[in-house]
């Protein structure tokens, strides 16, 4: 048994504001160990539950967070940037059998700590087939078309009532509760390590893969928070204007889908200017 934990950082440990995760800050060198041990946490957990690999992808940022040196010796971890499916890289090889999501959060537009979707400030709303998607929700639809099913979630208190909705029966950990977008009730790393642990061994007996959901074509619409975002997220094939500062495009498939969106948030980040954005 095979389990992959794509693993984001805002919905970790104590993180609660941007330095939290932002790499190079003195308060990201803070995190980093609670990020790790959450992730950790979620390791040993699943091979308490019979897993006989995990491969924690790391999906935040510069995707270079973890400290692999502090990671159980049994686990293997995938780290840096620019990898086909960003997020969920290797659940397309066909020998993952469940997924964890590990310090998620929730979508741009919506309540919850760090509340954004791929792009930190410049997206104000994501629907995929004219539902509001967050990251869960995007890459549960990815992983859904190799037949992986979400076993567990951690993250704030509303990320996961979020995942109530794209991963039903998976295990939920709150590693806190959300006050506002920068504030947020904070349990203790020695807590939460042991929460997922526990979470992680149940989840482990909801592995096992299952038959690829096809349900194309997906359409995306994407809000941004200025027009010259959205026009600059045209020059994307198959991407077009459809309302003031919006965008939306169809695929086939969530694994075009998701690609085309990484293209779109790559051009858009390219052009937000500092200060006016």
């Amino acid at each position: 048994m095979k389990i992959l934990i794509s693993a984001d950082m805002e919905g970790a440990t104590g993180v609660t504001w941007p330095a939290d995760v932002l790499p190079g800050t003195p308060q990201w060198e803070r995190c980093r160990p609670l990020f790790t041990s959450d992730v950790n946490a979620a390791v040993l957990g699943f091979h308490d539950g019979g897993a006989d690999e995990v491969l924690i992808n790391e999906a935040h940022w510069s995707m270079r967070n973890l400290l692999l040196e502090q990671l159980d010796d049994r686990a293997q971890m995938l780290t840096g940037r620019h990898k086909s499916l960003s997020m969920v890289e290797g659940v397309q090889h066909g020998d993952i059998d469940a997924i964890a999501f590990v310090g998620y959060h929730t979508a741009a537009g919506t309540e919850g700590v760090l509340a954004h979707t791929y792009l930190a400030n410049s997206i104000t709303g994501v629907w995929l087939n004219g539902a509001r998607a967050g990251e869960g929700l995007l890459n549960a639809h990815v992983v859904a078309e190799y037949g992986v099913p979400v076993v567990l979630v951690t993250g704030d208190d509303l990320t996961c009532a979020d995942a109530e909705g794209y991963a039903p029966r998976a295990r939920k950990v709150a590693v806190k509760d959300h006050v506002s977008r920068y504030a947020a009730v904070c349990r203790t790393p020695a807590r939460t390590a042991a929460d997922i642990r526990a979470a992680a061994k149940e989840a482990t007996a909801l592995a096992g893969r299952y038959e690829p959901v096809a349900a194309g074509p997906h359409t995306v619409e994407i809000e941004f928070d200025a027009m010259h975002l959205a026009d600059a997220s045209t020059v994307v094939p198959g991407v077009a204007a459809c309302g003031e500062r919006r965008v939306s495009y169809t695929s086939p498939t969530m694994y075009e889908a998701i690609r085309t969106f990484k293209a779109v948030t790559t051009i858009a980040s390219s052009a937000v200017e500092e200060q006016y954005g």
